[in-house]
């Protein structure tokens, strides 16, 4: 454990630690020894333990998201509007961050295009991308894993998903948009931004909308067989159909959540397999059979997502616990993850792990609507690193964490192919 955590009264979490960042399990181990919810920096508590996790993100009747100013002013003070913020006026009418009827009506229009059947279909294509970006992985002997592949395959599905063509979907195009995914989805973070960082989420939010209202421009025009377009033409069951500014923000969504977790799952994967003895290996001597149930246990070992967090919406006990209404908790995927009162060594990273009871894709009516996608990418991504690459070596010395708690990932892992 860190030597800057002192464990005690009056400790609380604070999602801005450097030192938690860093290396955050030593912290929920601390978390889960005290008994119920825990109180953060902000205005908000912090539950830790599997049961009580998932006994939040579960109980939509009790948990939502609730007043979204009075939520971010927790970090900010009352005296703060989100609401003058593109990057926080976006969050807000994201279809994650809305309780019943709006979640439920924006959440309808997406899932049609990510069922099982569709996503399976998408396999022979995913297999296509991962191959074409390890022909080039091959030729340069060595490569930065996560610009290289793991950030462009799922770049490229929601590309395909989505209907992008031509210079849309340059590699300048593309290395844009993912810094701007990256650098406006911040406003997820449970802490107040510093001011330059609020204001480059708000500009680059600002070019996201702008990108994808072309988008909906030219599918309206010309409408073809992708999400967009379906979108651009999808009516509520009184006929009203979407607007622009929400087929954009959708779409950011979207676009956002199809690879900035996905590319995490594989660049935490493919550094603690090869970090942890054997793990490897394992994967190598039998990919096909092994790489599910590895994209399983690095979602559960090094969840590319930590948190998620909730509203009470009425009086609700967690665990032994009273939540008021209004009140905000944390929960801890990655801790929950971790809870040896659930995972036999917890600790310990096992790709052969049959038991995938991991949090890391939420739960109840907010739980991630592309789940099914992420792990088709991830399952092609190891099964084929392993067989065309067994050799690939990391070679990047000590991992460089993202600054930001809730999303949880290398900026750079070079490897030797």
């Amino acid at each position: 454990m860190s030597a800057q955590l002192k464990p005690g009264p009056g400790w609380q979490f604070d999602p801005g630690d450097p030192d938690l960042i860093r290396n955050p399990y030593p912290y929920y181990a601390h978390l889960r020894e005290q008994p119920g919810l825990h109180k953060a920096t902000a205005e908000y508590f912090v539950a830790s333990r599997y049961a009580e996790v998932r006994d939040v993100i579960t109980n939509h009747a009790a948990f939502g998201q609730g007043n979204f100013v009075r939520n971010i002013q927790l970090y900010y003070g009352p005296g703060f509007d989100p609401m003058t913020h593109s990057s926080y006026r976006w969050l807000s009418e994201v279809f994650v961050m809305q309780d019943p009827p709006a979640h439920t009506r924006l959440r309808k229009l997406v899932s049609f295009a990510l069922t099982p059947k569709r996503v399976a279909a998408m396999q022979p294509r995913i297999q296509q991308i991962v191959d074409g970006l390890i022909d080039g992985m091959v030729k340069r002997g060595e490569c930065e894993l996560l610009w290289d592949f793991a950030y462009q395959l799922p770049t490229l599905v929601m590309c395909d998903m989505l209907g992008l063509e031509g210079d849309e979907r340059s590699p300048e195009s593309l290395a844009k948009l993912t810094r701007a995914v990256a650098e406006s989805f911040i406003v997820f973070e449970t802490r107040a931004l510093p001011a330059d960082l609020l204001a480059q989420a708000d500009a680059q939010m600002d070019y996201l909308n702008e990108f994808f209202g072309r988008i909906y421009d030219r599918k309206q025009a010309n409408p073809g067989d992708d999400l967009s377009s379906a979108l651009v033409q999808a009516t509520d069951e009184d006929g009203s159909a979407l607007s622009k500014a929400e087929v954009a923000n959708v779409i950011v969504a979207m676009f956002g959540a199809g690879f900035e977790t996905t590319a995490h799952l594989i660049g935490n994967g493919v550094w603690a397999m090869q970090r942890e003895p054997g793990q490897w290996a394992t994967l190598v001597a039998n990919p096909d059979e092994v790489a599910p149930r590895a994209v399983e246990e690095c979602l559960r070992y090094e969840s590319s997502l930590q948190g998620t967090y909730r509203t009470a919406l009425r009086p609700a006990t967690v665990g032994a616990f009273e939540v008021k209404p209004g009140e905000r908790v944390l929960c801890l995927l990655g801790s929950a993850n971790r809870d040896p009162s659930v995972f036999e060594r917890a600790d310990v990273m096992d790709v052969t792990r049959k038991d995938s009871r991991m949090l890391s894709f939420g739960g109840g009516i907010h739980h991630c609507i592309g789940q099914q996608l992420a792990r088709l990418e991830g399952r092609v991504a190891f099964a084929t690193l392993a067989k065309r690459l067994p050799q690939l070596r990391v070679t990047t010395p000590e991992p460089a964490w993202r600054h930001g708690f809730l999303f949880r990932g290398l900026t750079e892992l070079r490897c030797a192919t």
